[in-house]
């Protein structure tokens, strides 16, 4: 991974004119590298990380684990492919162990998501089984810590 990589995912805010004088390039070496990066499909897009909790505290995170039956000549691939396409999946990986793809969901609240994995996931052909986990709390995401540091105050009287 460059280095220009690297600060793009540490702060894609930064300018091209502050990443040249960080990398010790021209701002034209900038702008071309990051043209070429997202043109040859290394750089996807630009995002911001944001603490959901406090922009909607009733919405919820959750993990879903799926096992599938992959399909002859595309694999786990279509499957994911339909998956990816509802507006509640934030990601979706093919993954090693007891389960085979690892879906990340939003959504308003607890029943929202028990109807999208009762609705949508275990209807779609080739899905086997599913094991959903809900995130409690989210403390850092992307190498971004999202919680203050506070002091323990468990046990004392």
């Amino acid at each position: 991974m460059t280095q220009l990589i690297r600060l793009l995912k540490s702060n894609a805010r930064l300018s091209n004119a502050d990443l040249a004088t960080m990398l010790g390039v021209t701002e034209t070496a900038i702008e071309n590298e990051i043209e070429a990066l997202e043109k040859s499909g290394v750089i996807k897009g630009y995002t911001a990380i944001v603490d959901e909790e406090m922009t909607d505290k009733d919405s919820i995170t959750a993990y879903i684990e799926l096992s599938v039956t992959p399909k002859a000549q595309v694999g786990y691939d279509e499957i994911a492919r339909h998956i990816a396409e509802y507006d509640e999946v934030e990601s979706i990986s093919l993954m090693s162990g007891g389960y085979d793809l690892a879906v990340t969901v939003r959504c308003r609240n607890i029943k929202e998501v028990s109807m999208f994995v009762a609705q949508r996931l275990a209807t779609i052909d080739g899905v086997i089984s599913t094991s959903t986990h809900f995130f409690l709390q989210k403390y850092k995401e992307n190498g971004i810590l999202l919680v203050e540091e506070s002091p323990d105050e468990r046990g004392k009287e």
